[in-house]
This record gives C-alpha cells, structure tokens and sequence, in this order.
C-alpha cells in the first residue's frame, strides 16, 4: 500500500456528479459540498435520488448523462451489479470527466470495464473504494463524517494516467480522507479478510444464535455488549452482501478457510486445556487490536480506559466534555451495554502519554475510570 503521489495535475475538481445516492453516495456528496463544490446526482430509483437531495447532499438530475455531462469527476456508487455499466456510461457522456468508483471489490468491476469501454476513455477511469460506510442503508442515514479521515483506495488500472489518478486523490484528501494505492487484485485480497471476512463472521454468529434461542428463550436475553458488538454487522443489507460475496468468491473463500483453521486451532487448545497456548492467543491478537485501535499518528502507544457510564441522556456527552476541558484527544470509542439495564461501560481509546491525565480528569469529575491496558 502506498500514498498518491503530493504534485496535484490540473485543476481542482469543482463539479461532482453522484451515480447511485444511498448511504455512500450521498455521504460522498455533503462531505463534496462541505469541502465547496457543487454536486448533482442520479439513480436509477428516482425516490431515493429525491430522498437524498432532501437532505441537501445534492441536486438530482432525470437520467444519468444529464449528471454527469458537466461534471469534472463521476463517482459511481450504484450496487455492485451495476456498477461496470455505470462507469461506462459516464465515461461515454462525459468526454471530459474523470471517472471514479465506490465499489467494494474491484478486479470483477475492472474487467467488466475493460470489456465495454472504449480504450481512448480508460485514461479517465480510476477505480476506488471508500472504506466507510454503516450498517444501515440509505440516503437518511448519510453523513459527511462517514468519510472522515478513512482510507480510501484508489486501485489504477494500466491505462489509468496518473495524472488522473493524482486529480482524484487531491480531491479525496480535501473531503477528508486518506487516499492509498492498490492493485485491484491485492486490494480484493485484503478486503476478503478485514472486511468481508467480518460480515461473515458476524452474520454466522448472530444466525447460529438465533438457531439455538429455538430451544433457549433466555438465550438472547443475555446478550451482553461482546455479543452486540461481534454481531452488529449482521445487520446489513442481506443483497448488497450477497452481491459483495460472490463477486470476491475466491479470495473470501481462501479467507473463511484461514479463519476455520485459526479458529480450530484455539479449539484444541481449549480442549487440551492448553493454558499456556490459550493466554498467547489471546496476548498477540490484544496486542494487534491495540495497534489498531487509533489513527496512524498515535498507534505507537495507546491506552484503553474503561469508565462507567449510567443509561440516561447526556451521560456520554459528559464523559467527553470532562475529557475535552483536560484537553485529552478520543481516539476511539465504544459503548458495551449491560444486558440488566440501567448503566454500561465506556472503552476509551486515547494516547498512551495522555491515560494518567485521561483517569485522573476523569475521577476528579467523579467518573469511575480505570485504565485496562
């Protein structure tokens, strides 16, 4: 993986046409406006094109070459199925565009591509992949945020110019994310395990659950906040997942069999009563999680705090307000809900140098903070 190049080619890109305004789409169109261009859109459900103009992302347009014919960049952000079409489409439309994507695979989509545009518009085409989104689905759910300081890969393909491709990740970095390099075919590999292999994960856990509270009721009743963590994902759109699979169908395979075998391994350790192995187990993959659990810039050392927190209105409004008055940075945050009701935990994740001030602000303001690790 490495960074776009700093030198920008051309202009700034001033003029955005959205191809596909749902969650993506319209979170990529306000934080485009946010950052002061102006943005038009098209979908092929003219209900949700004119759901996500209502929240002021976007103006939308009757036909997809009435978006983009002035546009200075296209992003497509249709489901997978649609998206090959769509970029050829676009590039046909619009002579002058540079031409991007939001899919979430991308050797399937380059192929298709390849196949149907004309090879003279390829220099324009730069396929990408935000890597933000939600659980949730449609243009109501959007926000600007979504994109904010994610990495988004930008996949070139050999007729891709790289003056295009370094246009395309100015703009990226003026919306606030992180624009990488990838080859398409690496980043599908990658992807299969940190992003697909999740939902998979989750949605196997949640169905084996749902199998087992047949015959145990109370099963679900006590499914406290590792369980709804672990299973959050298992609420996403069953199709748009379908799709995602079975487009990366080799490389999510390859990564479901690592898995089985990582995950059978740990089961025999269990079942050897192998304590030794077990606590290395779970020591390398805390130490990897720690590694991931802050921005770049502070991954070198971090610190987890834990803080309790009571169930009512406010009470995390004033966990942050107490930490922002010690002037100490959140560098990421989760809730673990208690299945009795009436109070959780916070997990703070803040900079290693900053934990003692993070606890000590924290109690002075009578928070019961501790630090895990």
């Amino acid at each position: 993986m490495t960074s776009i190049p700093a030198a920008e080619a051309g202009p700034p890109i001033q003029r955005v046409a959205i191809v596909g305004t749902g969650l993506i789409g319209t979170s990529i169109a306000l934080a485009a406006r946010r950052a002061g261009a102006r943005v038009v859109g098209w979908d092929a459900d003219r209900g949700v094109a004119d759901r996500s103009a209502a929240t002021g992302a976007l103006e939308a347009r009757a036909s997809l070459e009435d978006a983009v014919r002035d546009a200075d960049l296209v992003v497509v952000c249709t489901p997978i199925p649609d998206i090959a079409e769509a970029v050829v489409g676009s590039l046909r439309a619009a002579p002058a565009a540079l031409v991007t994507d939001a899919g979430s695979i991308k050797a399937h989509i380059v192929e298709e591509v390849a196949s149907g545009a004309e090879p003279a518009d390829l220099g324009r085409y730069i396929p990408g992949h935000p890597l933000g989104g939600s659980e949730r689905s449609g243009p109501e759910h959007a926000a600007a945020s979504v994109v904010d300081d994610i990495v988004w890969v930008l996949a070139p393909i050999e007729a891709s110019e790289p003056a295009a491709a370094e246009r395309v990740a100015r703009w990226i970095e003026r919306l606030g994310a992180r624009p990488v390099v990838l080859t398409p075919e690496r980043h599908d590999r990658l992807v299969a395990y940190v992003s697909h292999l999740p939902q998979v994960a989750s949605t196997s856990l949640m169905a084996l659950a749902a199998t087992e509270e047949a015959g145990e009721p109370d099963l679900l009743l006590l499914a406290a906040g590792g369980f709804r963590d672990l299973t959050r994902l298992a609420a996403s759109n069953p199709r748009l997942w379908s799709e995602i699979l079975l487009a990366n169908r080799d490389q999510i395979v390859e990564a479901i069999d690592a898995f089985a075998e990582r995950l059978g391994t740990l089961r025999e350790q269990i079942a050897e009563g192998d304590a030794d192995g077990v606590e290395r187990t779970f020591s390398a993959a805390k130490a990897a999680r720690l590694r991931l659990a802050a921005k770049p810039t502070v991954r070198a050392g971090v610190a987890v705090l834990q803080v309790g927190i009571a169930d009512e209105p406010g009470a995390l409004a004033r966990i942050t307000a107490t930490l922002g008055a010690g002037e100490v940075n959140i560098e990421d945050l989760q809730i673990v809900h208690s299945p009795e009701g009436g109070r959780g935990t916070v997990h703070l994740t803040v900079a290693a140098s900053a934990a003692e001030a993070a606890v000590e602000v924290l109690r002075t303001a009578g928070h019961d903070a501790i630090r895990l690790a």
